[in-house]
């Protein structure tokens, strides 16, 4: 019936913590959908403050509810689209690849050419690359 795609900064996940900027994005998808739904269901054990309507956290739930599995395929598709993009600019990074993902990769990639503004400072390997 209706969806929204909505996303969290790097920098707010640097200023608030990853989880709570995972339900910053939450709460920004909920609030832009053009149909309010009954009810909001979140696949894990909480559930995101600031959410008016009902709400359930379910664990597993995208192995459990169609509803969760496409959501979390939207979000990868959004994802794996922006990394493609991020590619496009920084080629010896291998986001295209990797997609962001902890790799091996993309650690060797970080210690030949850098850290670049798209990178989280709050995360640890990048964290030690930039000597803090």
């Amino acid at each position: 019936m209706a969806w929204s795609i909505a996303e969290a900064t790097h920098l707010e996940i640097d200023e608030l913590n990853i989880l709570q900027a995972t339900f910053l994005a939450m709460r920004r998808a909920v609030e832009t959908l053009q149909i309010a739904p009954e009810k909001v269901i979140v696949d894990g054990n909480q559930i995101p403050k600031g959410i008016t309507m009902a709400c359930e956290a379910i664990v597993g739930g995208d192995a459990s509810h169609a509803e969760i599995s496409a959501a979390s395929i939207l979000a990868k598709v959004t994802r794996d689209r922006q990394m493609y993009e991020l590619d496009q600019q920084y080629l010896q990074y291998g986001f295209a690849k990797h997609k962001g993902y902890p790799t091996k990769a993309h650690f060797e990639a970080i210690a030949a050419h850098g850290v670049i503004d798209q990178h989280r400072r709050s995360y640890s390997p990048v964290k030690k690359a930039l000597g803090l």
